[in-house]
């Protein structure tokens, strides 16, 4: 009786000011922060938490004491200890609520309960104790913040790493009302007392499976039931529905028993809908049961995707896309050389009545498209590790592993451009008008924007290009080497503040990327291959301006290499290039051709369409051959000491 009496007494302490508190709070946890969670706290069971809020503060000096992220809590209801979580997917049980994961921030922040509405916490909001019903201070060991405070008019703010094991331990409420920290324990009393729920949990034979295939869903409880348990589960989600699969979604646990198993069959149809993920979702169990995983996801590939007649950037084809520019596109750049011929590129690529800037997220559209893999129409091609990679799994947390984004390749703080455009997606008929000087445009400029894999883009930063610094992952063969030098040409003479320069300058540079040098040797070695050509022409439908240097590769070498007091004609350009970077031109030709792309000695031999050697040249660096051939069809074979290729030559 006293112990009762005792219990009663302190409960009453404990919520005599408010009814409804925060009584747990893990904010840091292991790897990649998918564990958080607040856990709230009745005085009653069965509490509605309809009205309230749950807000989080920024307690740092950029964060200024303003709320950061918001939770409505309406439609909520303690359960029958008084308890409500709301946390990450990864949390079991599975809270009542979810939120994204890694959200909550480490500290020296707070999370408070308002009896409010949503709408009356937007972002940046500064902290106030108007309508607060409980509050949390909190840090991971971090100095305390005065000012929130001064604001909540608390004087304690608790350390969740106050044993040195942040990510391991949560911030836990005590009866008498003061914290403590040790192992979570969420969905539970802290002190461990009240009702044990049965916990129901469920494994998936596979998480991957081709379209037709099957997999088998196994559910088990803790304890056995004492009558049948029964529960449905659904599978939709996005595009993947009932038309996509047969298969009981019932589960019916027999009385005495903690097992229950199901196989889902999905359907093979003739459609190309794309990679899709079934997400398994227990609608709802019965009072005393609680869930311990759930919204687990399976990913069917759809293998009726399409491969291009193109190949990837590992593998590639020339000559098999063909530019969409029209035939005046460049008509302004004949003649010219050096400055005034990078001007007039810009003229083009910048031009405020024809080009048209979009937003970041249409970027995401655009790459999609621009960047899908020749080899599976599912996926985007990732550049800097050379793989497929499924479309569906563009990054929308903080957690990287696994997604792709997009690769800013001329970093954007160095450009100045940092969130320069709108993160809201509104489609190809909806753009801004764009300049020279609108270097904020350079945040979803499409030619300079990649698919990249998550933590290799982390890796890359904000480094220079080449073998002194950045140059990918190890083991990459550098197909993307061209691609990344085309494209910060472009940028350079698309925004008039940027530039590329000789040398590795530190990461923090404005405006300037290198090594120059580096990338006029990866614009030959690594030619604009159909891929490129590819993603140039679906670009121009939405920006309305080109990379000339993937039109025309050797632009860069008049504006920045070693032609640039030399005139450039277009019927002078690289019109056809092997693989091994090496090309001649002009090709239809008149009087002489050109050999491009290497340094050292070669030979060029001449050969009819019937295989007779008609003549050989022998060559040394970018020469200059006068064949004296009657007009017609002919084969060159240009021989050098790291390989040899053949092209068709057409002598007009």
């Amino acid at each position: 009786m006293q112990k009762t009496l005792l219990f009663f007494l302190l409960m009453i302490f404990s919520f005599s000011h408010s009814q409804i508190v925060i009584n747990e709070l893990d904010c840091d946890t292991p790897s990649i922060d998918d564990k958080e969670f607040i856990e709230l706290k009745s005085e009653i069971p069965y509490f509605s938490l309809d009205g309230y809020v749950l807000v989080f503060f920024n307690g740092s000096g950029a964060g200024g004491n303003r709320s950061y992220y918001t939770i409505d809590l309406t439609g909520l209801t303690t359960d029958r200890n008084g308890l409500v979580v709301v946390g990450n997917t990864a949390v079991s049980p599975v809270p009542q609520r979810l939120f994204p994961t890694s959200i909550i921030q480490n500290g020296a922040d707070a999370i408070a309960i308002y009896q409010a509405a949503y709408d009356d916490f937007p972002d940046e909001t500064l902290a106030t104790t108007e309508h607060l019903i409980d509050v949390l201070l909190y840090d991971t060991s971090d100095p305390d913040d005065a000012g929130l405070m001064n604001i909540f008019g608390i004087t304690t703010q608790v350390n969740e790493n106050e044993n040195n094991l942040s990510t391991l331990h949560s911030i836990q409420r005590k009866m008498d009302g003061t914290f403590e920290v040790k192992i979570p324990t969420p969905g539970t009393h802290n002190d461990g007392s009240g009702f044990i729920f049965n916990g129901v949990s469920y494994t998936v034979s596979t998480p991957l499976l081709e379209e037709g295939g099957d997999f088998t869903i196994s559910f088990t409880t803790q304890f056995a039931v004492e009558t049948p348990l029964t529960f449905n589960f659904i599978l939709d989600n996005g595009t993947f529905d009932t038309a996509d699969y047969t298969g009981n979604t019932i589960v019916t646990i027999p009385a005495g028993s903690t097992t229950y198993s199901t196989t889902i069959h999905t359907i093979d149809d003739s459609m190309d809908e794309g990679d899709e993920v079934a997400l398994i979702r227990i609608l709802s169990l019965p009072e005393e049961f609680v869930r311990l995983n759930d919204n687990y996801e399976v990913r069917i590939v759809d293998n009726d995707y399409t491969v291009s007649s193109w190949g990837t950037p590992l593998n590639p084809t020339y000559g098999i896309v063909s530019s969409t520019q029209d035939p005046d596109y460049y008509a302004s750049l004949e003649g010219l050389s050096g400055a005034a011929l990078k001007q007039a590129v810009q003229d083009i690529i910048a031009n405020p009545a024809v080009v048209r800037a979009h937003s970041y997220r249409d970027v995401t559209s655009i790459l999609y498209e621009a960047d899908q893999n020749p080899l599976n129409s599912n996926e985007v091609w990732l550049m800097y590790t050379e793989q497929g990679r499924a479309k569906y799994k563009f990054q929308l947390t903080s957690n990287s592993v696994g997604f792709w984004n997009r690769e800013h390749i001329f970093p954007q703080s160095r450009g100045g451009f940092s969130n320069g455009t709108s993160p809201l997606a509104d489609g190809i008929a909806i753009y801004l008008p764009t300049n020279a000087d609108d270097i904020l445009s350079g945040h979803a400029d499409a030619h300079a924007l990649r698919s990249e894999d998550g933590p290799e883009n982390s890796a890359r930063s904000n480094r220079d290009y080449g073998l002194n610094d950045y140059n990918g992952p190890v083991g990459n063969q550098g197909s993307w080497h061209g691609d990344v030098a085309r494209a910060l040409f472009y940028m350079a003479v698309r925004y008039t503040a940027l530039d590329v320069v000789n040398g590795n300058l530190p990461d923090s540079t404005p405006y300037k990327i290198g090594d120059l040098a580096t990338l006029l040797q990866w614009n030959h070695a690594d030619p604009a291959d159909d891929f490129e050509m590819n993603r140039n022409n679906i670009i121009y439908t939405w920006q309305h301006n080109r990379n000339p240097f993937i039109d025309y590769p050797d632009l860069a070498d008049y504006i920045w290499g070693t032609k640039t007091t030399i005139p450039w004609f277009a019927a002078l350009s690289n019109t056809e290039i092997s693989k091994n970077g090496w090309g001649l031109y002009p090709n239809p030709a008149k009087n002489h051709f050109r050999i491009t792309g290497l340094t050292g000695a070669y030979t060029v031999a001449i050969y009819s369409v019937s295989g007779q050697k008609l003549g050989i040249h022998h060559c040394f660096g970018e020469s200059e051959i006068q064949p004296e051939l009657a007009s017609g069809l002919y084969i060159a074979k240009i021989s050098a000491a790291d390989g040899i290729t053949t092209q068709k030559l057409i002598i007009q």
